[in-house]
């Protein structure tokens, strides 16, 4: 019976120390902050990574984010990683590596911002001496080519003004003076004249009418600017200054 109660003292003492033992190993986790936590927000642009380094399996289409715990990938490792960008929201990262479990990778939206960034952390440094930070090692900028939307857009052409002007000034002006004269025998004589004169435009037209309502009847045009009574009167002074002449030569005649 001695026994069995020594065998039962020593379960529970077992049972005590594997419960004390517990939130011993729970406490061996602590929080660090980033530390360019300064510098928030950050851009994957001012953190872009030298030729070679890459983010794991963060997708081109995407902005890679590195981070790592310093300290030997033996006695320092994450626990979880908490990141905030803009726009995105929250992210919860537990899994981590490659290649160790001191990197951590995230990956946000193209352009996104990290707005804050806080990790859980276990083990110590080279004495024992805890984490004070983790780091941003370096980004991985997506290099995706975003296709441009197709969008509909509405041409509206150009007024085309067409001119055509085209002025034919055709100006005629016609001025015939057109005479007509009518003598008689008798004690009168009548003389009629009447300038005629006609413009068209465009389209050249010249119309010349000169009638005469006389007891003598119409005369035909002469050609001849000189108006037909003054020649009639010239006609007749002639044959009259010829008359005398040979009327005076016969008297002279009769007389010698």
């Amino acid at each position: 019976m001695l026994r069995s109660r020594k065998r039962w003292a020593a379960v529970a003492t077992a049972l005590l120390l594997s419960a004390s033992a517990g939130p011993a190993f729970a406490t061996d986790s602590y929080e660090v902050p980033l530390h360019q936590a300064k510098e928030l927000p950050i851009y994957a642009a001012q953190y872009k990574g030298k030729p070679g380094e890459t983010c794991a399996s963060i997708p081109a289409t995407k902005d890679g984010w590195h981070f790592i715990a310093p300290g030997s990938p033996n006695e320092v490792s994450f626990v979880k990683l908490t990141v905030k960008f803009e726009p995105g929201g929250e992210q919860v990262i537990t899994v981590f590596g490659p290649p160790n479990e001191n990197h951590a990778y995230a990956a946000s939206e193209p352009g996104a911002k990290l707005v804050s960034a806080v990790a859980l952390v276990e083990g110590t440094t080279g004495g024992g001496k805890k984490l004070e930070w983790f780091n941003l090692s370096h980004t991985c900028p997506s290099t995706a080519t975003t296709e441009p939307t197709p969008s509909q857009s509405s041409t509206t052409p150009a007024p085309s003004t067409s001119t055509s002007a085209s002025t034919s000034p055709s100006s005629s002006t016609s001025s015939s003076p057109s005479a007509s004269a009518s003598t008689s025998t008798g004690p009168s004589s009548s003389t009629s004249t009447s300038p005629s004169s006609s413009v068209s435009s465009p389209a050249p037209s010249v119309s010349a009418s000169a009638s005469g309502g006389t007891t003598g009847g119409d005369l035909a045009k002469t050609g001849s600017d000189a108006p037909v009574g003054l020649l009639a009167a010239m006609a007749a002074a002639l044959i009259a200054a010829g008359a005398f002449l040979l009327v005076r030569r016969r008297r002279s005649g009769a007389q010698g």
